[in-house]
């Protein structure tokens, strides 16, 4: 394994890869500490110091912590993931978007330019639901977390926040393109490691103070590493269907007559389906703010849209098994599969080749990506348990492991991919680490 950190560092290409990656990362780091003009901190933080379990908890989470504080990033990438999920959405029902997605790489150019305008409209309408959130905030002792007249700060607040999320978009697309790729995944990756150190120290001090016994902590701990474990298993398993290619004669050459797999992801989409669900989730909310003052709208929002309750358990859950889904069939088509293999004269033995082929292998992909959904459903609720159970922190399970296990083996396999390339070994000895499509 130290052979093959040692490795990386030796590709010039690679070096200079994660070197960039790392200094634009780092630019986000910094970003997410810059204040937003006309902002009490200190009233903001003390407002903010009890929300770990709520919704704006975990809205924070995905801003690396830049929400909480109000800074320039607080709105994060979620803007740019909502415009990518109406896309996609678009993409399965209008033609004229149907047909972009078949035009190759000019076709993806002009979704790419359509999802940024979608992001610049939404992340102004966020902008401005917390720029009105914000002027309604009072501390302990009455006094309003914003310190500025609401017809300079709300114009100032939608400009600073959406320039926020447009550049943030632009670090991420660099990343994709020049870094080591997953820009958009890599970013959300590092603003939920980055409370990793705060969330440790936390739960060492409870320890030490007595609020929680070593029995409980060290249970957690297996805890956390069996569903690491889990979550590695799960995301890696595959169904492996044979597939039979039969014998060519070229000339004096004889081609073919191999015996194959084709593999099948139990979790082809990844963990798209969790960006997506929580971005469908939080959405109401971001609504709510831009009516603090209607009962009706804030009562829905409390009944249906708080975390912890069995009402939003259900509907989180229910929302990522059906993304799960509708990712999988936009991202593997069976038709153009069983077609493919058909003009390679490959087929599956006791399957009849093209269409009664398609069905077959729709048939294997619905039945093992319920099993796969169901779980990656069930982890992402567990953190509202463990926190009304035991008190744990968000970070030690549920929506934010599961991204950090998935980006963190996305990020191996691409550079696993730049080693074998260059006949490196990779991290693996035995079998390799397996991408998926996103």
């Amino acid at each position: 394994m130290i052979g093959t950190f040692q490795s990386i560092f030796k590709i010039e290409e690679l070096r200079r890869r994660i070197f960039y990656t790392f200094a634009l990362l780092v630019v986000y780091r910094i970003g997410g500490h810059i204040p937003t003009p006309g902002i009490d901190a200190t009233v903001l933080e003390s407002f903010f110091a009890g929300s770990a379990g709520t919704l704006m908890g975990m809205f924070d989470m995905f801003a690396g912590g830049a929400f909480q504080k109000a800074t320039i990033f607080a709105m994060g990438i979620m803007p740019y993931i909502s415009a990518s999920i109406i896309m996609q959405l678009l993409g399965a029902v209008v033609p004229y978007i149907q047909k972009l997605q078949k035009e190759g790489e000019e076709g993806r150019r002009k979704i790419t330019q359509y999802t940024r305008y979608g992001t610049v409209v939404i992340a102004a309408l966020q902008a401005y639901g917390t720029a009105v959130y914000l002027r309604s905030i009072v501390g302990p002792t009455g006094q309003p977390a914003v310190t500025m007249s609401g017809l300079t700060f709300i114009p100032l607040t939608i400009l600073t926040f959406t320039c926020g999320t447009i550049f943030i978009m632009w670090l991420g697309e660099q990343i994709t393109e020049r870094g080591i790729g997953n820009g958009i995944s890599l970013i959300i990756f590092i603003g939920i490691i980055a409370r990793f150190p705060e969330a440790v120290l936390e739960e060492a001090q409870m320890v030490f103070a007595g609020t929680r016994s070593i029995f409980v902590e060290l249970l957690m701990i297996i805890m956390m590493i069996a569903v690491i474990a889990a979550v590695v298993l799960v995301t890696r398993a595959q169904r492996r269907v044979p597939v039979q290619y039969p014998k060519k004669v070229v000339g004096r050459r004889v081609y073919g007559g191999q015996t194959t797999h084709l593999p099948l992801s139990v979790n082809s989409a990844g963990i798209i389906p969790i960006i997506f669900a929580q971005s469908i989730i939080m959405a109401p909310a971001t609504v709510a703010q831009l009516f603090p003052n209607v009962e009706w709208v804030n009562n829905i929002i409390t009944y249906w849209f708080t975390p912890g309750t069995w009402i939003y358990n259900v509907l989180y859950g229910v929302i990522i098994i059906f993304f799960a889904y509708f990712y999988t069939a936009l991202v593997f088509n069976p038709l153009d599969l069983a077609d493919n293999m058909r003009k390679n004269g490959g087929f599956i033995p006791g399957i009849r080749p093209g269409k009664r082929t398609a069905e077959y292998i729709e048939k294997i992909l619905t039945r093992i990506t319920l099993p796969g959904a169901v779980f990656f459903a069930v982890i992402a609720i567990l953190p509202w348990v463990l926190m009304s159970q035991f008190r744990v922190q968000y970070f030690f399970g549920g929506t934010g492991l599961l991204i950090v296990v998935g980006v963190a083996l996305d990020t191996l396999q691409q550079i696993e991919s730049h080693l074998l390339m260059r006949h490196y070994d990779g991290f693996m000895k035995k079998g390799r680490i397996r991408g998926r499509s996103y």
